[in-house]
């Protein structure tokens, strides 16, 4: 039987709107979409926000084009997020804690003996921040916020209690843990990650707070021989853009843009850097020939915590100065935290 007229118009009205969003993408403009990052080529975040940056490719037909910049191409590590709110990058990776003050509320997360696991860790983090984001980031477009796997003391001279950090001078990983320090009588030394074997090696400092793998990937295993094995902090990061250049798309790259700065993909990058970091402290356990990997005790670890409780009194007080409420913010991320079993 020969279908109707009618029946035949129906069917290619049908078929030319589930053409349309493929039609719209590809009549949308090219946009060429810098992306930022500051971590060696060879790091395993890169491959991370590499897949992140195809999967926007694909998922706009091709009409966003990322390109990634590793290794401070575009401008060094304490400047990713300048360079995003002024356009020298479309997408940046910036550490917050790298400048003292300038985020209060985002350093709640990187509080001592907070985090112990980054995966899932990654995105309670994420879920908690996007409350406070468009506040504290306004100059740019928030997209997500992740953390590498907990990091812990790393020296020349064994650290086992807080009263072993008087008279140091340690890099610390963030603004934060900066405060752990002076509070603990140390001396804090201002160094990029990029940097920090080199202040370790000149003598410009004795100790630094970093992840397990990293150490290797930046040399800093070949000048510290102690390694203090807690969970002790994670450092937050976030992933931000340009907002004249989210502003400049169409509608459908937005979407695009918007689906890929999501808990979600706060997950798999925090896992795949995750991963990489786990890899690195099995090796450096491996190493016991090179290096003394320590524990504490339990009541080791409580004199820790006792030490560093003020820096909890320090961060609500740069929270309030801001106008905001310190209590309400801390009790949020604790929930995430615990929703995503990522509590300490």
């Amino acid at each position: 039987m020969k279908p109707s007229s009618s029946l035949v118009q129906r069917g290619l009205a049908a078929a030319l709107i589930a053409c349309m969003p493929v039609l719209a993408s590809a009549q949308d403009k090219t946009q060429a979409v810098r992306v930022s990052t500051w971590v060696p080529a060879q790091h395993a975040l890169n491959p991370a926000i590499q897949a992140w940056a195809e999967s926007m490719k694909k998922a706009s037909g091709g009409s966003i084009n990322p390109t990634l910049f590793p290794s401070e191409q575009l401008g060094k590590a304490f400047d990713h997020y300048d360079m995003a709110r002024d356009g020298l990058t479309d997408f940046a990776f910036v550490n917050p804690g790298y400048q003292p003050g300038r985020f209060p509320i985002f350093a709640a997360a990187s509080l001592p003996f907070e985090i112990t696991n980054s995966k899932a860790g990654s995105a309670a983090i994420d879920t908690w921040y996007r409350n406070y984001a468009a506040k504290e980031m306004k100059e740019v477009k928030y997209c997500f916020a992740f953390a590498h796997d907990p990091g812990a003391f790393h020296s020349r001279k064994k650290v086992v209690l807080p009263s072993d950090v008087k008279g140091l001078k340690v890099r610390p990983a963030t603004s934060t843990v900066g405060q752990m320090i002076t509070l603990l009588g140390g001396t804090n030394v201002q160094a990029s990650a990029p940097e920090a074997r080199d202040a370790i090696e000149r003598g410009v400092a004795d100790a630094l707070t970093f992840p397990w793998g990293s150490l290797s990937l930046f040399g800093i295993d070949k000048v510290v021989k102690y390694h203090m094995d807690v969970p002790l902090y994670v450092t937050p990061f976030v992933m931000v853009m340009n907002m004249d250049k989210y502003n400049a798309m169409s509608t459908a790259q937005k979407q695009v843009v918007d689906s890929h700065c999501n808990a979600e993909w706060a997950e798999k990058v925090g896992t795949a850097w995750a991963d990489f970091e786990i890899a690195g402290h099995n090796k450096l356990l491996a190493d016991k020939a090179n290096r003394e990997i320590y524990t504490l005790t339990p009541d080791q670890i409580a004199a820790w915590k006792t030490a560093v409780a003020p820096v909890r009194q320090q961060w609500a007080d740069e929270v309030k100065k801001r106008g905001d409420d310190p209590a309400p913010i801390l009790k949020a991320l604790q929930q995430s935290l615990t929703k995503y079993k990522s509590a300490m």
